[in-house]
């Protein structure tokens, strides 16, 4: 099973950008949809973005379009999100996840598709 290691969360003030990486080791990483969800306090863990492992097809959620673009770098086995012009509705938990399956915006929006986490990088945006 692959680990999943995310860096590059920090406190920033809103209209600033991050950019967030996932390490990933013990596995094929280009055999490996990619995804990124959020998990605020006392609320649910959220669907941010997700690539398959071509990066042939990218899914966002409604809230980040426009503002996050996650890519990947099947050489570095790392995949990324850039999130430009913060909210400060966009601080928390941010977590990377990888799944062998691939499918719809549905199916790849559902934390149940995703089989390996990493533990989490905090993103704090001020106000």
């Amino acid at each position: 099973q692959v680990q999943l290691v995310e860096s590059g969360g920090g406190l920033v003030q809103a209209g600033d950008s991050l950019r967030l990486s996932c390490a990933a080791s013990g596995g094929t990483f280009s055999s490996y949809s990619m995804g990124w969800f959020r998990q605020a306090p006392g609320k649910e863990r959220d669907f941010v973005a997700a690539i398959f492992g071509s990066g042939g097809s990218i899914y966002y959620a409604d809230g980040v379009k426009g503002r996050f673009t996650i890519s990947r770098d099947n050489a570095k086995s790392k995949v990324y999100l850039q999130m430009n012009n913060l909210k400060p509705e966009d601080t928390a938990v941010y977590y990377c996840a990888a799944t062998h399956r691939w499918g719809t915006r549905s199916t790849m929006g559902s934390r149940e598709t995703f089989d390996s986490w990493g533990q989490g990088t905090q993103v704090t945006v001020s106000s």
